[in-house]
C-alpha cells in the first residue's frame, strides 16, 4: 500500500517513468517505515538527494494514513501511520490477510527427484522441503504451478534390477525391500551383478529390452517402480508435503523422444561428434587448459545421460505446458550443468527469452563436524532414518514439557512437533547457504525454531478455548491503545508483502523470519496488555488480534508445510 503511494508520488515528481520504481520501504527506528527512493534517484537526475526527498513529500498522499512525514539523514523519507488507520486495515482483513493474488502465470517446479529402487538420503531433504513451500506459495499467491517430480526411473541399471527381481521373485519378501529398504535391495543386486557374470549378461541383455520396450521387461519394470512409489510415498506423508504419484515426471517419459532430440540439434548445427559421442559445444564453457566442455547429447555406447533427458524435459514444458516461469530446485553443483542446458535450449529455439528459467540452488545439510551429514560408515544418512529420529526426540520435548496430556495425545504430536522441526530448520537459512544438522536445537522450543512458533499458534488456541469462543467470532473492530499491540498489529500487516517477496524472489527464509518476529512480537504483546483479564471492549479487541494473529501464524505455517497442533 505505503510502495503504490511513494510510486504515484515519484510519477508525478519526475515523470511517468519512475512511476514502477522500487521505494525501498523497510521498517525504521526512527519510525514505522523508511523510504530510502531518494538516493537512488538522485545519481539519475544528478540532484542532492534531500532535495529529491521534499519533491517527492510534496507529491506523496498519505491523508488519513500517517503524520506527516519527515526526511532525516540525507534524504531518507520517514513515516509513522496513525494507530487508527493500522487499526481499521487490520479489522477490514479478509481471508486473504493481505496476501494480493498476482496475475496468473504457469510454473512448473522441479523438486525431489530421488531415484527408484534407492532409498532417499539427506541430500534430498532440502529440494524436497524447499521446492514444496515455494509450490505452496506460489499456488496462494493464484500462479498454475506443475509439480513436476523428475525420479531417475530409467537407465542400465535397471537390466540388474529387473533380473534381480526375477531372481528373488516379484512377491517375495526380498521384492518388498524396495517400500522399505530400497538400498539392501539394490545392493544385492549389484553384488549379484559384480560377482556372477552370467547374471551380469542377462541384465546387459535385459537393458537392451527394455530399451527395445519388450513387453514383459516393461511390465517387471513397472514393477520396480510401483514398488518404489510406495516408498517415496512413505516419506512424503512423513514429512507432509504434497507430491503424489501424479506428480510424477521420470526420466522414462521422455524416453521416445531422445533420438528427436538429437536429430534436430545435429540439423541445427548445434551437435557434433566427437569421440565417437555427439555433443553440443557452447561459447564461454572452457575447462582445464581452456578447452572446451561438451554437453554430451549421445554416448559413444549410443545411450542417453542426463543432458539428451534435461533438454526433452525443457522442450516439454515449454511448448506443452506453456510455462512462463520454470523452477529447478536441484543443488547448486549443478549449476553448470543447468546453465549449458539451458544455453542450448535457447540456440536452438524450444527455450525462448521471454520464458524465465530459474536455479533455485540448495547446499549442504552439514554434521557437527561441519562435513555433509553421513553415517558413522560414512554413507549418506537414510532420510526416513532422520525423521524417525526427529520424532523421537520431539516426543522427548512434549512428554517433558506437558506430562498432563494423555499419551495418545502426545503420540499424536510429536510428529508434527518433530517433522515441523526438521522443516523449519531446514526453510529457515537461505536455500542455498549450508546449515548444520542439530536435532536439540531444532525441537526445543524456544528461540528461532519450528516448535517455538507451533507453541505460539498453540497459545493462542489456548486463549479461545479458556473464553468459550471461536476465533472465527472474534470480529470486534479492533482499537491500538497500547505500544505492544501497535507492534503487533503493524507486523500482521506486512504479511501480505513478505509473501509476495517469498514468491517473487523463491526465498522461503524470508516467511521464516517473519513468522519468527510475529511471534515475538505476540509475545510481547501477550505479557504487556491482559487480554482477558482486560475490560469486555479491551477484552474484545485484543481477543480480535488474536484472531488475526493466529490467523496469520497458521496461514505462514501452512505455506511452509509445517502442521500446527492444537495444543502443546
Amino acid at each position: 500500500m505505503l510502495t503504490e503511494r511513494f510510486q504515484r508520488a515519484l510519477g508525478k515528481a519526475f515523470g511517468d517513468e519512475y512511476a514502477d520504481a522500487d521505494p525501498v520501504i523497510r521498517p525504521s527506528q526512527f519510525a514505522d517505515f523508511q523510504a530510502n527512493a531518494a538516493l537512488a534517484l538522485a545519481k539519475k537526475l544528478g540532484e542532492k538527494p534531500r532535495d529529491v526527498a521534499e519533491r517527492i513529500v510534496e507529491h506523496l498522499d498519505l491523508d488519513g494514513v500517517a503524520e506527516a512525514p519527515e526526511i532525516s539523514g540525507p534524504g531518507f523519507v520517514n513515516v509513522r501511520l496513525t494507530s487508527a488507520w493500522i487499526a481499521a486495515e487490520l479489522t477490514g482483513l479478509d481471508d486473504r490477510l493481505g496476501v494480493p493474488t498476482q496475475d496468473r502465470q504457469v510454473i512448473p517446479v522441479d523438486y525431489s527427484a530421488p531415484n527408484v529402487a534407492k532409498e532417499m538420503h539427506v541430500g534430498h531433504l532440502r529440494t524436497t522441503v524447499v521446492g514444496d513451500a515455494l509450490v505452496r506459495t506460489l499456488e496462494h499467491l493464484g500462479h498454475d504451478v506443475v509439480r513436476q517430480n523428475h525420479v531417475g526411473d530409467w537407465g542400465t541399471p535397471f537390466g540388474m534390477l529387473i533380473e534381480h527381481l526375477l531372481a528373488v521373485g516379484e512377491d517375495s519378501p526380498e521384492a518388498q525391500l524396495l517400500v522399505t529398504d530400497p538400498n539392501t535391495f539394490y545392493g544385492a543386486a549389484r553384488e549379484e551383478f559384480d560377482g556372477d557374470p552370467a547374471f551380469a549378461d542377462r541384465a546387459r541383455t535385459r537393458v537392451v529390452a527394455l530399451q527395445a520396450g519388450d513387453p514383459d521387461t516393461l511390465r517387471l519394470w513397472d514393477e520396480l517402480v510401483d514398488l518404489s512409489k510406495q516408498y517415496f510415498n512413505r516419506i512424503y506423508a512423513t514429512l507432509g508435503v504434497t507430491l503424489t504419484d501424479a506428480d510424477l515426471a521420470g526420466e522414462s517419459t521422455y524416453n521416445a523422444e531422445l533420438a528427436q532430440i538429437c536429430d534436430e540439434l545435429e540439423a541445427a548445427g548445434l551437435a557434433t561428434m566427437s569421440d565417437g559421442a555427439l555433443c553440443v559445444f557452447l561459447d564461454g564453457y572452457t575447462g582445464r587448459e581452456g578447452k572446451p566442455v561438451p554437453l554430451i547429447i549421445r554416448k559413444s555406447d549410443g545411450g542417453y545421460g542426463y543432458a539428451t533427458t534435461d533438454l526433452a524435459t525443457i522442450r516439454h514444458r515449454v511448448r506443452d505446458l506453456r510455462s512462463d516461469r520454470i523452477l529447478y530446485v536441484i543443488g547448486a553443483p549443478q549449476a553448470l550443468h543447468l546453465n549449458m542446458v539451458w544455453d542450448t535450449a535457447r540456440k536452438v529455439g524450444w527455450l525462448p527469452d521471454d520464458v524465465e528459467v530459474v536455479h533455485v540452488q540448495i547446499g549442504n545439510v552439514l554434521g557437527a563436524d561441519r562435513k555433509i551429514l553421513r553415517t558413522r560408515a560414512g554413507n549418506p544418512l537414510k532420510l526416513m532414518d532422520l525423521l524417525e529420529e526427529a520424532i523421537a526426540r520431539a516426543r522427548e520435548v512434549v512428554d517433558e514439557a506437558r506430562p498432563d496430556l494423555d499419551p495418545g495425545v502426545r503420540a499424536a504430536i510429536a510428529p508434527q512437533v518433530g517433522i515441523g522441526a526438521v522443516k523449519y530448520a531446514d526453510l529457515a537459512v537461505a536455500h542455498d547457504s549450508e546449515y548444520v544438522f542439530d536435532l536439540d536445537r531444532m525441537v526445543s522450543l524456544t528461540g528461532n525454531t519450528g516448535p517455538y512458533l507451533q507453541y505460539a499458534a498453540a497459545r493462542i488456541r489456548s486463549i479461545f478455548r479458556t473464553a468459550a469462543i471461536s476465533p472465527d467470532g472474534a470480529t470486534t473492530p479492533i482499537t491500538l491503545t497500547e505500544p505492544a499491540e501497535r507492534a503487533l498489529a503493524l507486523a500482521l500487516l506486512e504479511f501480505g508483502d513478505v509473501v509476495v517477496h517469498v514468491g517473487d524472489r523463491l526465498e522461503p527464509h524470508r516467511l521464516c523470519g517473519y513468522l519468527f518476529d510475529l511471534a515475538q512480537h505476540f509475545s510481547a504483546f501477550y505479557e504487556q496488555c491482559p487480554v482477558l483479564k482486560a475490560d469486555s471492549e479491551v477484552r474484545a479487541s485484543r481477543l480480535a488480534l488474536c484472531a488475526v494473529t493466529l490467523a496469520v501464524l497458521d496461514q505462514g505455517l501452512d505455506l511452509l508445510g509445517i502442521a500446527r497442533p492444537e495444543q502443546m
